[in-house]
């Protein structure tokens, strides 16, 4: 999709803050492997192990102009199945998916991306559906969304979102309010050092319904051109770090690990993700 310089969709509000102190931190043991076949089709191929449970699963991508076509099987034998259109309109990106056998996994969506507007719509294909609506207003500087979903089998509103967000040149904060107001989210992500992309982040929640507060700070920074690091805790006290490296073009090994520093008696968790491309 041609890119458009907006307020992008709701996910997108908070995200460079989840992405900071969520994103590639791994628990377990993962290798992933991409190849491509000579008509340009990529197959991954990916193995996890949680414990002593192993789960694999095999996804295929076929790029035919502006239509992708991504197929996984996973080691339960289902075939989850997305065709996505880009731009069949100026702005437009229209997704199709389904999960076999599951005859009602069925899914329609449509996304329109404009200047000051992002909008993301879908249906389920089935005779009493789901329906999902997100839309954000706004532009690349500041932007207030909502995302709302409907059972029309129980005639009940099954979420009900609504964030913001304000971004400067090196600040990104954001409030949301999730879970039917159940819940409040706040986060912040700063760019220290663009050069070795140095940024720090914080995200709290607040629960009305436990009165329970949830902090989570963390922190980035590249060693190298290919090499970077992350950390963060949260005021549970479990710390977190990880360290990333590209040791060949779009080829990652990340090492991650966790500890609680309450019970320090404990064994740390550490997680290993592998991810080979050629």
């Amino acid at each position: 999709m041609v890119f458009v310089k907006g307020p992008g969709l709701y996910p997108d509000i908070g995200k460079r803050a989840r992405d900071l102190l969520y994103k590639d931190y791994q628990g377990d043991q993962k290798f992933t492997l991409t190849t491509f076949t000579s008509n340009g089709v990529a197959i991954t191929s990916s193995g996890t192990k949680k414990g002593n449970l192993f789960f694999a699963d095999v996804n295929t991508q076929l790029k035919n102009k502006n239509i992708t076509t991504d197929v996984k099987v996973d080691t339960n034998s289902n075939v989850y199945t997305t065709i996505t259109v880009d731009e069949p309109a100026p702005g437009v990106k229209a997704i199709f998916s389904f999960v076999a056998p599951d005859q009602k996994s069925g899914k329609v969506e449509l996304q329109y991306l404009h200047e000051h507007a992002g909008i993301s719509t879908s249906l389920g294909l089935a005779a009493k559906p789901i329906v999902n609506f997100s839309g954000v207003a706004g532009n690349h500087k500041g932007a207030f969304g909502t995302d709302i979903s409907f059972d029309t089998a129980t005639g009940n509103f099954t979420k009900c979102n609504v964030g913001v967000s304000v971004t400067t040149a090196d600040l990104i904060a954001s409030l949301a309010l999730n879970n039917k107001g159940e819940t409040v989210t706040a986060s912040y992500f700063h760019t220290i050092s663009p050069l070795t992309n140095t940024a720090v982040g914080a995200e709290l929640t607040h629960s009305f319904s436990s009165n329970e507060n949830t902090l989570t700070i963390g922190t980035q920074h590249s060693l190298d051109l290919l090499t970077s690091v992350k950390a963060r805790v949260n005021n549970f006290g479990k710390a977190s770090a990880l360290i990333q490296h590209e040791w060949r073009p779009k080829s990652l090994i990340t090492i991650s690990g966790e500890v609680d520093t309450r019970a320090i008696e404990k064994s740390a968790k550490i997680g290993l993700a592998i991810a080979l491309k050629p």
